[in-house]
């Protein structure tokens, strides 16, 4: 087992980036279909294809999830991700064609290097071709590339390098992995010990401002500039799951943003997560559902840990150097 996401049979992920520019997106294919679901509850989410996966509703297996940079711009790269599935012949078949069902979450990433280039249907197509099975890259690749956290003092500064991260468990048969950006409003915390490992620093760049203390103190309140940060996940298992379920373990993985990201669903972030389920172990949905939010904590915490500085953008690490961090 490699502890990412790619630990389920049948799921690949591939990633494609512009270091320069700050961005990058981030695919997670299931060439054979995966029944899918979705939960958002951040305040300003940017998504494609997500009515499509409700309950009640007709299509039940998508073919590739995206996780991208670039803002409401990112959703372009759909049409690569289209392309590649296209002329494989993957899709939900028409009789006349096969359409591929491919949906999808962008983060805001333009604040980071240069906000006029953004990911496009070449960078998803790219993404595509480097999908795998062994892919286990975390840090600055893909939707993680742009990547920040904290932003509660509402400025451009302050700011901590997030980025992109990937854990599983087996419990038996049953294979639960996650893949999540990291780019929350809030402070990224250790589960463990209370402390913050990233978040919206002080003005000095002494220690972490605390966000929770930013909102509910005596100072300044909080005034968001603009709506600019989210965290975006898939969770992907091979248990039985109807789309109704795998819906159900989309809004339990949630409690794994929750655990570990604080505040978290504020009304700038736009918290979403998908899963995908491929269908081969039986498995009580309650019991899916909760190793689902432990191994998205933990993809949490490792796109911190992976991240390195960008664009003098501090990373985890180098706080962690300067006693910041722990």
């Amino acid at each position: 087992m490699k502890d990412t996401i790619t630990d389920v049979v049948g799921i690949k992920v591939g990633h494609a980036q512009d270091l320069k520019a700050a961005t990058g997106c981030s695919v997670v294919l299931c060439e054979q279909g995966a029944v899918t679901g979705v939960d958002t509850r951040g305040g300003c989410p940017g998504t494609r294809e997500t009515d499509s996966l409700r309950p009640e509703n007709f299509v039940s297996r998508a073919h590739a999830v995206f996780l991208t940079g670039g803002s409401a711009y990112g959703l372009d790269c759909a049409g690569g991700i289209m392309r590649y599935l296209e002329e494989k012949d993957i899709g939900f078949d028409l009789g006349i064609a096969r359409v591929p069902i491919v949906t999808g979450a962008v983060l805001m990433d333009l604040a980071l290097g240069d906000p006029k280039v953004r990911p496009d249907a070449a960078m998803g197509y790219d993404a595509c071709k480097n999908a795998s099975t062994e892919n286990t890259q975390e840090g600055n690749v893909g939707a993680g590339t742009g990547a920040n956290i904290g932003r509660m003092a509402g400025t451009v500064l302050g700011h901590t390098k997030g980025g992109l991260g990937t854990a599983s468990r087996t419990v038996g048969d049953l294979i639960v992995g996650a893949i999540v950006a990291v780019n929350c409003n809030g402070d990224v915390v250790d589960p463990d010990s209370g402390r913050i490992l990233a978040g919206t620093l002080k003005p000095d760049g002494s220690g972490f401002a605390d966000a929770m203390k930013l909102l509910t103190g005596a100072q300044e309140p909080y005034k968001s500039v603009y709506p600019s940060n989210t965290t975006i996940g898939v969770v992907a298992t091979n248990a039985i799951l109807d789309k109704a379920m795998a819906t159900r373990v989309a809004i339990m993985a949630q409690d794994g943003y929750a655990r570990v990201i604080c505040p978290i669903h504020t009304l700038g972030d736009g918290d979403t997560v998908f899963c995908m389920a491929t269908g081969s172990v039986q498995a009580d949905v309650s019991q899916v559902g909760a190793i689902a939010a432990w191994v998205m904590a933990r993809a949490v915490i490792k796109a911190v840990k992976a991240a390195v500085s960008l664009h003098g953008l501090p990373a985890y690490r180098d706080l962690a150097d300067r006693g910041i961090a722990k």
